[in-house]
C-alpha cells in the first residue's frame, strides 16, 4: 500500500513543500530503503523510525519498505522527516486508517522512545505552510514557540509519536472519547526590553563626537570606522552602540528569526528574535564563517548580523581576502553562494562598526604617547584595508585618547535611553517615508530614491561641489553624504536637508578617498 506524507526541506532562508512517499511491497525480501537525494541524517532515520515505532508500541513491518522523497532532484538534510516516514508506514501497513494528509505539513526528529525532539528551521515551513494554504503543522514541542507568530494556521506540538497515532486513530470517535493534539495559540510577538544595563553611553566619559557619529549610524543604518589608539574606549562604544538602536519592525524579526532558524542558533529561551543582533566575529575568522557557505550552505556572519550589527574588531588585522568579500553584500545587502547542486542567496543588510589601530603599535599620531613604527610599517598596515572597502564605509571617524581630565571629572554624559529616543523617532520616520519600498532606512537608498527623497537647496549643492574636488569625493562616496545629510535631518525633525546638515555628513568623510 501507498501512503503520502506532506514535509518541508528549507532552500537558503525559504521553504519547500516535499512529499514523503511510502510504499509498502507484498513481495520481495524484507528491506527499508530511502531515495530522494537524502543526506547522512535522512539515511540514519531508518533506524530511529525503527525504534521509535517499536517502543511506541506500534510494529515494524517486516516488508520491502520503499521512501521516496519528492522532489528527487532537491538535496534533503537533517532529521525532520523522521516523523512523516513513520506516520507513512504506520499508513502504509494499515495500523492507521487511511487518510488524506495533504492538508498538514509534519516534521520532527524521533527519539528512540518515540518522542520528538526540536529541529532547525520550522518557521520557515510555516510561513511556507500558510502561503501555500495549508492548514495544520505538526511540529516537535520545543519548536512551539517558534511558529506561533505565524498567523492563519493550526499548530499541533507533538511530544511522542503517540500522540499522532492517537490523534488520528481516535478523529472519528465522539468528542469526549477523543485523544486529540490540542492546538498551539497564535501569540502577538512582544519585543525585548532594549537596552543592557552593563554597557551604557552614560558610563563612557567624553568622545562626544564619536557617540554623535554612532547615533547617526544607528539612526540611518549607516557604515562607520572608528580609528584611535588602545584604550580610548572603541570597543566599549561598539558594545554600548546596541542600546541605542531602534526596535526590530515585525518584518524585521521574522526576517532575522527565519536566518536564525536555518542555522539552529535558535534556543528554548529565546525563540523568537526580537531584538538586533549584533554579531563580533574574531579577526581569525574564516571566508566562510563570515560570507556563509559549505557543501550545503549556511548563512555565514553577515547573515546572522541582518538587520542588526556586525563589528569587526582589529579590522586590518583581518586577511585581506576575508574583507574583500564584504563589498559586494555591503552594497547588495545579500550574498549569493554558488555551489554546482545550485546557488543560495542569504539576506545580509547589516550596519558594520570596525575599529582599527593608525599603526602596528596604535600610537601613530597621538599627542600623548610617541610610535615607535617606522614609515614603511605604518603605510603597509594601513593598506592592509583596501579603497574600495574605504569607500564602502560611510562614517569615517578618529577617536583620541580620553584626557585625564575628562576622566576624572564627577558628570553625567547623556544616556543611552535619550538617545535611543531620538534614534527611534528619525526611524520612525524613514519607515514612513519608505513604506511603500522594500527598505527601512536611509543607508538602503538607491540612487533613484536619493533623487526622490533628497532634494538639495542651491547652499547644499555648492557645498558639495567643493567637497568632491577638495575632498576627492567618489561617486559611491558623494551619494553616502547625501544619505547621512538626510539622516542627520531626520534626527533634527528637519523636512529638508539644509545646508548645516551637508556640512556636518562632510565631517565623516576621510580628507582622501581611493
Amino acid at each position: 500500500m501507498l501512503a503520502k506524507i506532506t514535509s518541508a526541506a528549507v532552500v537558503g532562508l525559504d521553504a519547500v513543500p516535499v512529499i514523503v512517499e511510502v510504499d509498502i511491497a507484498s513481495q520481495g525480501l524484507p528491506s527499508f530503503t530511502i531515495v530522494g537525494l537524502p543526506d547522512k541524517a535522512v539515511e540514519e532515520s531508518k533506524e530511529r523510525v525503527r525504534a521509535a515505532l517499536k517502543n511506541s508500541g506500534a510494529d515494524m513491518p517486516p516488508k520491502r519498505i520503499t521512501v521516496n522523497l519528492a522532489p528527487a532532484d532537491l538535496p534533503k538534510e537533517g532529521p525532520a522527516y523522521d516523523l512523516p516516514i513513520a506516520l507513512g508506514i504506520l499508513i502504509a501497513s494499515e495500523q492507521l486508517s487511511p487518510r488524506d494528509l495533504s492538508d498538514a505539513v509534519f516534521l520532527g526528529e524521533l527519539s528512540l522512545d518515540g518522542s520528538l525532539r526540536r529541529i532547525w528551521g520550522v518557521l520557515p515551513c510555516a510561513l511556507m505552510a500558510r502561503d501555500k494554504n495549508i492548514n495544520d503543522i505538526f511540529i516537535p514541542q520545543d519548536n512551539m514557540p517558534e511558529a506561533q507568530i505565524v498567523d492563519k494556521l493550526t499548530i499541533y506540538p507533538v511530544a511522542t509519536l503517540k500522540q499522532v497515532f492517537d490523534h488520528f486513530a481516535t478523529a472519528h470517535l465522539p468528542q469526549l472519547s477523543r485523544k486529540t493534539i490540542p492546538p498551539a495559540a497564535y501569540k502577538k510577538l512582544k519585543y525585548a526590553r532594549l537596552f543592557d544595563l552593563e554597557y551604557d553611553f552614560e558610563n563612557i566619559k567624553g568622545q562626544e563626537s564619536a557617540k554623535r557619529a554612532l547615533e547617526i549610524a544607528a539612526a540611518g543604518g549607516h557604515n562607520l570606522l572608528m580609528k584611535g589608539p588602545p584604550g580610548a574606549g572603541k570597543t566599549l562604544m561598539a558594545r554600548s552602540f546596541a542600546t541605542v538602536l531602534p526596535r526590530l519592525t515585525f518584518e524585521e524579526s521574522l526576517e532575522v528569526t527565519k536566518i536564525y532558524s536555518v542555522a539552529n542558533l535558535l534556543s528554548a529561551d529565546q525563540p523568537i528574535i526580537t531584538s538586533r543582533p549584533i554579531r563580533s566575529p574574531h579577526h581569525t575568522t574564516s571566508h566562510i564563517g563570515l560570507i556563509g557557505g559549505g557543501a550545503n550552505p549556511h548563512p555565514g556572519e553577515i547573515s546572522l548580523a541582518h538587520r542588526g550589527v556586525l563589528f569587526l574588531d582589529e579590522f586590518p588585522e583581518f586577511p585581506r581576502q576575508v574583507l574583500e568579500a564584504l563589498r559586494q553584500p555591503m552594497e547588495d545587502g545579500h550574498v549569493t553562494i554558488s555551489r554546482a547542486a545550485g546557488s543560495v542567496k542569504f539576506p545580509a543588510r547589516f550596519t558594520l562598526i570596525a575599529a582599527a589601530n593608525p599603526c602596528p603599535c596604535g600610537y601613530f599620531g597621538d599627542e600623548t604617547r610617541n610610535c615607535t613604527c617606522m614609515p614603511h610599517m605604518i603605510t603597509r598596515y594601513q593598506k592592509r584595508i583596501s579603497g574600495p572597502i574605504l569607500d564602502r564605509i560611510d562614517m569615517h571617524i578618529t577617536v583620541p585618547v580620553v584626557p585625564p581630565g575628562k576622566l576624572t571629572e564627577n558628570y553625567q554624559s547623556e544616556s543611552s535611553s535619550k538617545i535611543q529616543k531620538r534614534v527611534q523617532k528619525a526611524r520612525d520616520i524613514q519607515l514612513k517615508r519608505f513604506r511603500s519600498l522594500k527598505i527601512t532606512s536611509n543607508a538602503e537608498m538607491n540612487n533613484k530614491q536619493l533623487k526622490t527623497f533628497c532634494n538639495l537647496d542651491d547652499q547644499s549643492i555648492l557645498l558639495l561641489k567643493q567637497a568632491i574636488q577638495k575632498l576627492n569625493l567618489s561617486a559611491r562616496a558623494f551619494h553616502r553624504v547625501i544619505k547621512i545629510g538626510r539622516t542627520i535631518a531626520d534626527l533634527e525633525g528637519s523636512v529638508k536637508i539644509k545646508s548645516n546638515h551637508v556640512a556636518e555628513a562632510l565631517q565623516y568623510r576621510p580628507s582622501t578617498d581611493t
